[in-house]
């Protein structure tokens, strides 16, 4: 696979197992939650440092599934994953002003 993007690697592992046919938008969306929520179970009653310790190789397997179910979306929808990330940092700077939110955990709702 010489000069293939991420996406590219993505698509030709499901296509040469002839998977396109099931990853429709809902069961994506779908799989990136059951994803997430593996991940999150590797965390559950645990210490993030405890976690983070004895289980990195699971948090990396479970945060590669979230992207790739993620990217596979992206594609569905014709959707460029520098534009819409870059299009969220943009809409954020402006919900989170530096002056207003540094060293501060609130919502952007409840900045004063």
């Amino acid at each position: 696979m010489t000069n293939m993007n991420t996406m590219d690697k993505i698509n030709k592992f499901r296509d040469d197992r002839d998977w396109r046919q099931f990853h429709n938008e809902k069961d994506l969306a779908i799989s990136i939650c059951l994803e997430a929520a593996e991940l999150l179970e590797l965390f559950q009653w645990k210490n993030p440092e405890e976690t983070t310790a004895n289980n990195l190789d699971r948090i990396k397997e479970e945060l590669a599934d979230v992207l790739i179910y993620s990217h596979m979306l992206a594609s569905n929808l014709n959707l460029d994953i520098d534009e819409i990330i870059e299009a969220k940092l943009e809409m954020n700077n402006i919900k989170y002003p530096v002056d207003k939110s540094r060293g501060n955990k609130e919502k952007y709702t409840e900045l004063s």
